[in-house]
């Protein structure tokens, strides 16, 4: 259950005050900052939300855009392609009208009938040429397209694979088709324009029928230059290869790339040649998302997946899918896509999501989708009784789970969608549900307890009301009782800080402390041996819950008292370089807190009054603070002549202890965040002493404490009126304010005067 067995060692060290009868275990300081506090952002102490950080390296990395990406070659290529294209085209085109309307129209009488033969087989030929290219793209691009109906000529006659090898046949047989025709155009161009053999024909006939020939020639050397050209890049140099390694884009990656050149190049032929150039990868892979069939989806999915997971396309990428309001409503429905064979789709979506919902910009635009919540939390399916027999969909439910948790923990750091987390039905509840899965599905327990932590640890009133709903799901504590007591020490790291964050919360501190078992677990952990940083931050973490858990909480006050031996334990580590600050705290709260018919049991925590009182005197910052408020509290519970004895046994005068409250006043001239209410438990302790000892007032007099007074009444902050802080936030405020309690010291100043 714990991170190490404990470990005691017998006697007291020289002045200890403790029962001999109590082993406290050893413990390791192992760093200096541990031993000043390993809490952390204590709850006693406020800190501002912290602000937007400039970009991170990586991000600044990232957001350097490549002028020229991968797939500026395909349409670089397929624009040079379209160029030649329509060069052969247009030459073409005045070939066939040259033939038909000067050479047939003008010069027919003298026309031998070799050169009549000539011209019609080449505008046949050419007719067949340019026929067979304007359905061979489309037969080029079937094996590039899924198997979607679509794109299923023979879908009645023929089966899924027979029709790709369909189309690879039919459209080589037509770019066979083409080259036999250029190859034969050229033939008969060059033999009639060598021959030069063109019967009665005068000076201007000969000159028309040279001209044909040579348009001839020259639209079937252009196609053959561009088959030439195409062969080279794509088989030679294999263009499309290369850029799906650049893109990274695994094994299937080249599918997408062929058919996105494909389009391009299909757009350079029929629209102008420039056109090309304004598409990309990212736009083509959007535009596919909005297809009806799944294949086509899925394809899109697949290139934007390994897009968002490439370090030098990711920013370009998620700049465009984030600027796309329809392609983010598209990602997030599909989400609720449960159909068979839906589930790489569901995959690929959740992770572009969440690699979307990373980037600060994009947070508020995923959440403000209407019914992104609803669609996200359809990832967090629990499948621990419909899939329990079939390990493929678990695994699937796993990871979706996974995903889904991702998106809510990148989500909720924003406040706003804090907020909307809270509020979508059932949602916490499905959260709270993945705490309780099991040591098998351990990354989802473990993330779906930082993405509560996020929660409960938000500020203001949406900190508040999360708190508070998170708490009011019965399952909530038990889980992470569970969790805190039998999983590993990151584990018990979240689960206790959960723990500790739900306890600034009135009746989530109760159901805390009535759930059996949290409060000793609590104990066991915070008085562990702890050998490492990490597993004494863990106690702390402990203590400084116990210590919420006690403040105004006359309940969980008898509770922890109800544990044997606890008080002598707490008194024993308050010379613990590691835990006496929170053992300060909880046993501050305790002598606080407890009612009135059991303050009996605290009788025996006037022992620890020589080793708070040296503490006051030597310690500084946080250790002081709590050990002032600790002395005022002891004060309380016993009388003026315990505290005399008290500190002879410390060997303190009592001018020494007046003189260290008064210099703490001086010091601290402000309020201070680090140590917000120590000027209130000094003069707490100044008031306790003046009004047991009419001679304590003379020595405070002669140290100027009335004068300091003063300046505390001219500077006193909401700072200083609250027991713990939720960021800046302040909450369970200080029954009794500063003002009161500056003009109580000065009357009694006053009267003693």
């Amino acid at each position: 259950m714990m991170f190490a067995k404990e470990q005691s060692v017998g006697g007291d060290p020289q002045g200890d005050t403790r029962p001999h009868d109590v082993q406290i275990p050893v413990r390791r300081p192992i760093s200096t900052t541990t031993t000043l506090d390993t809490a952390g952002h204590s709850l006693f102490a406020p800190h501002p939300e912290p602000c937007d950080p400039n970009p991170t390296p990586t991000e600044r990395q990232s957001s350097k855009i490549h002028t020229t990406t991968p797939e500026k070659k395909l349409t670089l290529f397929a624009f040079h392609l379209a160029i030649l294209e329509k060069s052969a085209t247009g030459l073409g085109a005045l070939a066939f009208i040259w033939a038909t309307t000067v050479v047939l129209g003008g010069f027919s009488n003298n026309l031998r009938g070799t050169d009549f033969a000539f011209l019609t087989i080449i505008l046949v030929i050419e007719g067949i040429r340019i026929f067979s290219r304007s359905h061979e793209l489309q037969w080029q691009q079937l094996p590039a397209h899924p198997l979607s109906n679509s794109f299923r000529p023979f879908q009645y006659f023929t089966p899924d694979a027979g029709w790709i090898v369909a189309s690879k046949f039919i459209s080589r047989a037509l770019s066979f088709l083409q080259l036999l025709s250029a190859v034969t155009c050229v033939t008969l161009s060059l033999m009639r324009l060598i021959d030069q053999d063109y019967g009665r024909q005068d000076r201007h006939g000969s000159i028309s029928l040279n001209l044909f020939y040579g348009l001839a020639l020259g639209e079937a050397l252009i196609f053959l230059v561009e088959r030439s050209y195409w062969a080279w890049r794509i088989y030679w140099c294999r263009l499309l290869e290369n850029v799906s390694r650049e893109y990274k884009l695994g094994p299937t990656g080249i599918l997408p790339i062929r058919r996105f050149f494909y389009e391009v190049y299909t757009k350079c032929i029929n629209d102008s040649a420039l056109d090309g150039f304004k598409m990309n990868l990212v736009s083509f892979a959007k535009d596919l998302l909005d297809s009806e069939f799944n294949d086509e989806q899925l394809m899109g999915l697949r290139v934007l997946r390994k897009l968002v997971h490439n370090d030098r396309f990711v920013f370009g990428t998620l700049r465009k899918i984030g600027s796309s309001t329809s392609t983010m409503e598209r990602l997030i429905e599909m989400l609720n896509w449960k159909n068979p064979g839906e589930e790489e789709i569901r995959l690929c979506a959740a992770e572009i999501l969440s690699e979307l919902a990373g980037r600060r910009r994009n947070v508020l635009r995923v959440a403000a989708i209407p019914g992104a919540m609803e669609s996200l939390s359809s990832l967090l399916h629990s499948g621990r009784t419909s899939d329990r027999t079939n390990p493929d969909m678990e695994y699937v439910c796993s990871e979706l789970n996974l995903l889904g948790l991702l998106i809510f923990k990148k989500l909720s750091a924003d406040h706003d969608n804090c907020w909307k987390i809270g509020t979508t039905r059932g949602l916490l509840s499905k959260i709270i549900d993945l705490t309780g899965s099991s040591r098998a599905q351990s990354r989802v327990v473990k993330r779906s307890l930082q993405v509560v932590k996020m929660l409960v640890d938000a500020e203001g009133e949406v900190g508040k009301m999360l708190r508070q709903e998170i708490s009011k799901v019965v399952f909530t504590v038990s889980n992470i009782r569970e969790i805190v007591k039998n999983g590993d020490i990151q584990m018990q790291k979240l689960g206790i800080e959960i723990l500790k964050s739900l306890s600034m919360d009135e009746h989530a501190k109760e159901e805390i402390g009535n759930t059996g078992g949290v409060i000793n677990l609590l104990l066991s952990i915070f008085f562990m041996p702890g050998f490492s940083d990490e597993e004494n931050y863990v106690c702390n973490q402990a203590g400084e819950t116990l210590a919420l858990l006690a403040l105004e909480s006359g309940d969980n006050c008898d509770r922890i008292l109800k544990k044997p031996e606890v008080l002598n334990k707490l008194i024993g580590v308050l010379t613990d370089p590691v835990l006496r600050i929170n053992a300060s705290r909880i046993l501050r709260n305790l002598c606080a807190y407890t009612r009135m018919e059991c303050c009996d049991s605290l009788s025996q925590v006037a022992v620890a009054m020589p080793t708070v009182l040296k503490a006051v005197l030597k310690e500084k910052g946080k250790l002081l603070e709590v050990s002032v408020g600790l002395a005022t509290q002891l004060c309380k519970i016993t009388n003026h002549g315990e505290f005399s004895r008290a500190l002879e046994q410390a060997g303190i005068q009592e001018i020494e202890l007046v003189e260290k409250l008064v210099d703490i006043l001086k010091e601290y001239d402000y309020p201070d965040i680090k140590v917000p209410r120590i000027r209130r438990f000094v003069i707490e302790q100044a008031i306790w002493m003046m009004n047991s000892d009419g001679n304590s007032v003379g020595l405070f007099e002669k140290f100027g404490m009335e004068r300091l007074l003063e300046s505390v009444e001219e500077t006193t902050s909401e700072l200083e009126c609250f027991h713990i802080f939720s960021g800046s936030v302040g909450l369970s405020r200080h029954k009794k304010t500063m003002s009161y309690l500056v003009e109580t010291a000065s009357n009694i100043m006053r009267v003693g005067n």
